[in-house]
């Protein structure tokens, strides 16, 4: 059956970049929003019947497509299985914008999946080129500073594919995330127990890495951003050197960064600061380091993030108006729309607007206790993908 190209969504709150309509109507036409309007429809359409409708959600970072190609240690998947497993999931999420987070560089902490860069890239090529994708799928070359073939992965890939966005990585231990080297001990020997001779070992090589290729590999990697027209991203700031370090650099984005100090001097330098959906729906960082909301309380949460969990992407948005005073649901909604898509240049989206893409998500709240967002249905430029 062909869906229609143009219909229109009423009885809905809409949520729009300023403001939350309790009952309105969204007009769609040619993949683009026609018209909107406040109480009852002028025609009858697809009654959402009081659900919420916000725009797609960007996802500016997710290594979820790991998870589906790596499901064990020492295993590797279908390429093309795993991507189409990961855009249906993706999807799903109210997701339909994503930057496809793909590890350049081989990390011993992760069996060397960087070396897996080309069989992965090739297989979303693929899945695009035969009109499979649900999803609007974008690149983040999430690059490993301190690994002597990231320049390798990173050039070969630039060669044959687009780059949208790059990230300057850095998990060597005693470094930015894991600066305390006994938090790095904690976290990585509950991931693979070593013996202390081991860990000493392990933790010598990648200290080695680290001096030889750390300097010369970001330098590198801040000059193909630019030739390449790729928003560069910090990763883990911790310091205010960091923060200093990021505006030399030109970085438009910073991720994760582990300290309110490092966040707040970003967010003043005019780089947008982007935390995990999974800190927020927990409460708190995984690795503990600092609560993205401790930096939404202080006014410099710019964007969230689903990283590991696609899901949490609009959970946290929800959850952020429940939890801060000040914060509205159409700031929150910002967080993991508007403001992910301005920072990554995309002026076509991220947005319940007129002449804008239909790319939208409706949302029903369930009950209870304890609220939580689900999707029910999701359009990609006026065409349903879930």
């Amino acid at each position: 059956m062909t869906e229609p190209t143009e219909f229109l969504i009423e009885n809905a709150s809409l949520v729009l970049p300023d403001r939350v309509v309790e009952t309105g109507w969204i007009a769609i036409a040619g993949g683009k929003i026609a018209e909107i309007g406040e109480g009852k429809a002028p025609e009858r359409g697809l009654d959402v019947q009081g659900d919420t409708i916000v725009p797609g959600l960007v996802e500016l970072h997710t290594d979820h497509l790991e998870a589906h190609f790596a499901p064990r240690p020492h295993v590797r998947w279908h390429a093309l299985s795993s991507v189409m497993a990961y855009d249906a999931q993706i999807a799903a999420a109210g997701i339909t914008t994503v930057f496809d987070s793909l590890r350049a560089g081989s990390d011993a902490d992760s069996a060397s999946i960087g070396t897996d860069l080309a069989q992965l890239a090739a297989a979303i090529a693929e899945a695009r080129a035969t009109g499979h994708l649900r999803v609007d799928h974008r690149t983040h070359l999430r690059c490993e500073i301190a690994c002597e073939d990231v320049l390798e992965h990173v050039e070969a890939y630039a060669a044959q594919y687009p780059v949208h966005m790059m990230s300057l990585m850095d998990h060597t231990p005693g470094q930015r995330q894991f600066k305390d080297l006994e938090t790095w001990r904690r976290y990585y020997m509950r991931k693979k127990p070593m013996s202390d001779e081991e860990v000493n070992r392990f933790v010598g090589n990648r200290l080695a890495l680290h001096a030889n290729n750390a300097g010369p590999n970001r330098l590198r990697l801040v000059e193909i951003a630019a030739e390449t027209g790729a928003v560069l991203a910090s990763h883990d700031d911790a310091t205010i050197a960091h923060a200093e370090e990021a505006v030399e650099n030109g970085v438009g984005l910073a991720e994760f960064p582990t300290t309110i100090e490092a966040a707040e001097a970003l967010h003043q330098a005019g780089i947008s600061v982007m935390m995990g959906g999974p800190n927020v729906v927990r409460g708190g960082s995984h690795s503990g380091n600092v609560a993205a909301e401790e930096l939404a309380r202080a006014g410099v949460l710019d964007i969230l993030s689903s990283d590991y969990v696609p899901a949490s992407l609009l959970m946290s948005a929800f959850e952020l108006p429940r939890r801060i005073p000040g914060i509205d649901l159409a700031t929150a909604i910002r967080t993991v729309t508007l403001t992910p898509a301005r920072t990554t240049g995309l002026t076509d989206r991220g947005a319940i607007e007129t002449g804008l893409r239909a790319d939208l998500v409706r949302v029903h709240v369930s009950g209870g206790e304890s609220p939580t967002p689900i999707v029910r249905q999701v359009w990609r430029e006026g065409q349903r993908v879930s």
